[in-house]
C-alpha cells in the first residue's frame, strides 16, 4: 500500500469487502505500507467517486467517507481516523530498500515480528502488500523493493489460528489469471477462495483459513458486487 492510493477504486473493493466479512469480529491491518512513488499514474482511479449513481448504494458511508478523503488528505492514517474499518492497524513503514542490501532480510524480519505482535488477537487479519503475493526465495529479502510484496510464509503465518486477507494484484503469470489465483491459492491452503475484482485493473483478495461464515459473507458479497466485475473463485 502507498498513501497515494487511499480512495481509489481498489480501496473503495478492499473496505467494503473487509467491512462485509468483519461483523463480530475483531478485524487487524496490516498495511505494508511503502513509501509513495511517483513513476507513474496509479492511484488515479478516483472516477468512480464522481458516478454515486451507480456505486454508491453498494456501501454509502465508505463512499461518503472516501470521497472526503480523497478531497482532505489521501493517506492510510486518514483512513484510520475517519473509523470506516473498526480495526487495529499495524502502520509501521516499509522502507528497508534505504538501508544496504546485507541488513534488509533481517530488518523484514523484525518488522514482520512486530506485525504479529501488534495484531496477536484479532480474528481476521488483512494484508495489502503493494504487488501482493511472491514467493518465499530468500535472495528476494535483500532486493531494494522487497517491501511492495508479501512472501508466501507471511501470508501463511498471518494465516495461522485464523482468517487472513491477502491482496494481490494480478500479473502477467503464465496461463493466466485463473491459473495464478490457483497457484496462490494452493500454496496458502486447501480452503482458501478468493475474492476476484477487474474494475479498471485486476486484484484479487485470497481469503485464507476461511469459517463456513466469512465463505458465506464473500459469497453475499460477490453477489451484491457482481455487476461491478466482482466475483468469488471458486463459485459456491
Amino acid at each position: 500500500m502507498q498513501d497515494r492510493y487511499t480512495g481509489d477504486i481498489g480501496d473503495y473493493i478492499k473496505y467494503a469487502l473487509l467491512r462485509a466479512l468483519s461483523p463480530g469480529l475483531k478485524l487487524g491491518v496490516a498495511w505494508y505500507l511503502y513509501p509513495d512513488e511517483n513513476h507513474n499514474s496509479d492511484g488515479k482511479h478516483i472516477r468512480y467517486l464522481d458516478e454515486p449513481q451507480r456505486w454508491r448504494h453498494l456501501d454509502p458511508v465508505l463512499f461518503d467517507s472516501l470521497k472526503q478523503t480523497v478531497v482532505t488528505s489521501r493517506s492510510v492514517s486518514a483512513i484510520e481516523k475517519a473509523g470506516v474499518l473498526d480495526a487495529t492497524f499495524s502502520s509501521v513503514l516499509l522502507d528497508h530498500g534505504a538501508h544496504h542490501h546485507s541488513v534488509r532480510g533481517k530488518l523484514r524480519d523484525e518488522w514482520f515480528a512486530n506485525v504479529q505482535t501488534e495484531l496477536a488477537d484479532c480474528d481476521i487479519v488483512f494484508a495489502d502488500p503493494d504487488n501482493g503475493l511472491i514467493d518465499d526465495g530468500p535472495h528476494r529479502r535483500n532486493t531494494r523493493k522487497f517491501g511492495k510484496q508479501i512472501p508466501i510464509g507471511e501470508a501463511k503465518a498471518l494465516a495461522t489460528g485464523r482468517t487472513a486477507v491477502i491482496y494481490h494484484h494480478n500479473s502477467r503469470f503464465p496461463g493466466g489469471h485463473e491459473l495464478e489465483i490457483d497457484h496462490w491459492s494452493r500454496q496458502l491452503g486447501p480452503n482458501t477462495i478468493a475474492v476476484r475484482a477487474n474494475a479498471y485493473s485486476c486484484r484479487t483478495f485470497f481469503i485464507a483459513s476461511p469459517t463456513p461464515t466469512i465463505i458465506e459473507r464473500a459469497r453475499e458479497f460477490a453477489n451484491r458486487w457482481s455487476n461491478h466485475r466482482v466475483s468469488l473463485y471458486p463459485s459456491y
